[in-house]
């Protein structure tokens, strides 16, 4: 299948302050009249110093905080946060953190002005979603490289009581502005630094592993970010190398892996990340974890659908020769390899996990509606069994 570049349109208004020193710049983009919300997570913005100098380039502006929100931000603790902006008169918000507390900015962003439930904003947590029109203005400070979300539009959002985890994406959800200081890496522990690593190198290839179709822009974009993934993981990893070029090179990685320039006119997968999500809502595991474990049995088991890309994959980023079928198996035994040399899992055996976990896994899927899933829209329970199977 190569039927060329599908339409496309393509924008992305963020505002990037990348490198040393550049907190101090949101002075410059956020209004002088604002009142500002500064939202968080569990407190390791104020140990890195992040916290007060925002608060310091904020000025005389009037602030409050926020805290609290969850690694994997769930929708009952960001609605006391748009309770919050609704009885006190924010109207700026300010998120210093990963891609977890930028992922509740945005959906607060939007509940806090929705006119309705903002539960319907997502349907429900399980239903059919109701059409925003209006958010909150918002900016960021990046504090770990993973997801992205410091410079895209989407987010995802656990709801506790229905056990459900969604994705969700609006044009209205993209930052202002975003500060992207590699320094501010410096202090997180290597388990994070891993799980960064693991997120950007999927989220590539969620974009890039799936078929052809002479996107030659957008394919040599995704070789370049997992070849310097795959070059600086090393010296990223470690947490007492304070490096800042493959920290600086880390974090813009990251950010290019999922804002949207590697995306325009190609199939996407999503699968891994579907099947990750029921690992971390059952049993909590590191999101950037899950996918170190599902991306290789994915690959093992759709290699036929997947075929033509893992042996352009094979060749350009392993830099791997000789028969197809070699370079396939070569490619996914590097990539699983990859992963285990940053000590990542890449089983369920790893996690201790066993094959008593699965049918609760699909049940899962099957209640979130993530059937059917994949760049060709064929992936069901059948299949995921298949890859959770292989995973053990």
């Amino acid at each position: 299948m190569n039927q060329g570049i599908r339409n496309f349109n393509f924008q992305n208004p963020t505002k990037i302050l990348f490198g040393k020193d550049r907190i101090k710049d949101i002075d410059a983009e956020i209004p002088k009249d604002a009142k500002v919300l500064v939202m968080y997570g569990g407190g390791s913005v104020k140990r890195n110093g992040a916290f007060d100098r925002t608060i310091k380039a904020l000025g005389e502006r009037e602030w409050d905080e926020f805290g609290g929100i969850e690694a994997n931000p769930t929708y009952e603790t960001l609605m006391k946060a748009v309770e919050k902006i609704q009885q006190e008169g924010f109207t700026y918000l300010m998120a210093i953190g990963g891609g977890s507390v930028i992922d509740g900015t945005k959906f607060v962003s939007l509940a806090a002005v929705f006119d309705g439930d903002p539960i319907d904003i997502m349907g429900g947590g399980v239903g059919r979603q109701l059409p925003v029109s209006k958010a909150m203005p918002f900016g960021t400070v990046l504090t770990l490289p993973a997801t992205a979300s410091e410079m895209n539009n989407g987010f995802v959002i656990t709801f506790v009581e229905k056990k459900a985890k969604i994705a969700y994406g609006n044009p209205l959800c993209f930052p202002q502005f975003s500060v992207l200081e590699p320094e501010l890496t410096y202090t997180l522990p290597k388990r994070q630094l891993v799980n960064g690593v693991i997120d950007a190198f999927v989220h590539t290839m969620e974009c890039y592993l799936t078929y052809p179709i002479n996107a030659k822009i957008q394919d040599r974009y995704a070789e370049g970010i997992l070849q310097t993934l795959i070059e600086i993981a090393p010296t990223v990893i470690d947490e007492h190398n304070h490096d800042y070029p493959a920290r600086a090179n880390f974090m813009w990685a990251a950010t290019n892996a999922l804002n949207g320039f590697i995306t325009p006119g190609v199939p996407q997968d999503w699968a891994s990340h579907m099947l990750g999500h029921e690992m971390t809502l059952v049993h909590g595991i590191d999101h950037g974890r899950t996918l170190s474990i599902i991306l290789p049995a994915m690959m093992r088991v759709r290699k036929q659908q997947k075929w033509d890309k893992l042996i352009q994959y094979g060749r350009r980023v392993w830099n791997l020769t000789g028969a197809d079928e070699d370079i396939v198996e070569g490619a996914i035994e590097k990539t699983e390899a990859f992963f285990q040399s940053l000590g990542a899992p890449t089983c369920f055996a790893d996690v201790e996990l066993g094959e008593e976990c699965i049918d609760e896994l699909l049940a899962g899927l099957e209640r979130h509606g993530k059937v059917n899933i994949s760049e060709r829209g064929d992936f069901d329970l059948v299949v995921a069994r298949r890859v959770y199977e292989t995973a053990l």
